[in-house]
């Protein structure tokens, strides 16, 4: 699917490519045929218009959160004939409004976007009776916008979608469903679930403060704690969205993210320590398994700490290269995710990178906006 630049007509560019899904399902279908008709097939034009809409959803999303003036009077993308369920049009109207005021906490905590660029691939369709599934693959670039002078250039990342479109009586389709397929943190332009769950037990680690500006406490990256942070770094911008052959990918068993920071890890100087897989005091990988500690949130923060390669930040924004940040997304007491910095600005932000959703420089003020209610954990390695 080719590149789209957003611009202020965006609402306008995605009502003609959702126009372009009302299309004949079939000439029995068009003409009133009885029920008994075979399930519709997708053709080459249909599949076509289906990544058009992916790419004009997506793209609507991730405008939401470009810094510039809207454009007045802009008709709803979702207006006149609709081209999406009743249901979803509301569903998506929503998830925009909630990345306006996502938006809004991002600028609080002076960041933003000055421009962005969408693209989507369908990488797959298969027809379940008057449903057609659609897996798409999307990929977004968004570009800083210079506030403070020292912010990198860009932000990316990539993510899986799944997208159900329902064969109508009258002879076209309709977008009916679209959820993400990744673990992980939500991608930038993901917005957040209506509801989320009570807080409880914290885990043991201590939770670090989202506060800006943290008080000094700035990394010797100089190679005195024997490790090169600069090669962690360099790993994990290496292998982000193209990953490492050399290692299992564990997207389909939970989430790859704390295998990648591992990796990382390892690349800059942690030596393995050797046991069984389920001690949480062993750290390790070879070609026919590894330590629960080597891919598990939880069991690598448990090794990290008491193992002592690690000590827990009091500040999210004291983070610095090669220094990790853990989520748990609702406060359950478990931690969700695993991520690397790998770039700190000079007026203090850091940068981190992931898998699942693969992410290329996000901001902890992007995290923060986008999680407000989670709780981070920050590791000074």
């Amino acid at each position: 699917m080719r590149s789209k630049k957003l611009s202020r007509s965006c609402s306008a560019l995605a009502a003609v490519a959702l126009s372009s899904v009302l299309l004949p399902i079939s000439a029995a279908h068009a003409a009133g045929a009885p029920t008994s008709t075979p399930p519709p097939t997708v053709d080459r034009v249909t599949l076509d218009a289906f990544g058009r809409v992916a790419d004009a959803v997506l793209s609507e999303r991730t405008d939401a959160l470009v810094d510039r003036e809207q454009g007045a009077g802009t008709a709803p993308h979702f207006a006149g004939g609709v081209r999406l369920s009743s249901a979803l049009a509301r569903t998506e109207d929503s998830a925009v409004s909630s990345l306006h005021g996502r938006k809004s906490r991002l600028a609080a905590l002076g960041e933003a976007y000055s421009a962005a660029d969408t693209k989507v691939a369908v990488n797959g369709t298969r027809v379940e009776g008057n449903h057609a599934k659609v897996e798409v693959t999307e990929t977004t670039t968004l570009t800083y916008k210079r506030i403070r002078g020292d912010e990198p250039a860009t932000t990316g990342f990539t993510a899986h979608h799944e997208l159900t479109f329902t064969a109508g009586s009258n002879g076209t389709w309709q977008l009916s469903g679209l959820r993400s397929t990744d673990k992980g943190p939500r991608a930038v332009n993901e917005p957040a679930p209506v509801a989320t769950k009570a807080a409880t037990a914290q885990p043991e680690a201590t939770p670090a403060s989202t506060a800006s500006p943290a008080p000094a406490n700035r990394k010797d990256l100089g190679g005195t704690s024997g490790y090169n942070y600069t090669a962690m770094a360099t790993y994990a911008e290496k292998y982000w969205k193209n990953y490492n052959p050399a290692y299992r990918n564990f997207n389909a068993a939970g989430g790859d993210c704390t295998n990648f920071v591992s990796q990382s890890l390892n690349a800059g100087g942690w030596t393995f320590v050797s046991g069984t897989t389920t001690d949480y005091t062993k750290w390790w990988y070879d070609s026919a398994n590894q330590s629960d500690s080597w891919v598990g949130a939880n069991e690598w923060s448990w090794f990290t700490l008491s193992a002592k390669r690690a000590t827990n930040l009091a500040y999210v924004y004291q983070l610095d290269v090669g220094d990790v940040l853990q989520m748990d997304f609702d406060k359950d007491g478990s931690k969700d995710h695993t991520m690397l910095t790998t770039y700190r600005s000079s007026s203090g932000v850091p940068y981190v990178t992931y898998h699942a959703t693969d992410t290329y420089r996000r901001s902890v003020a992007s995290l923060i906006s986008s999680y407000p209610n989670s709780a981070y954990y920050a590791y000074r390695t």
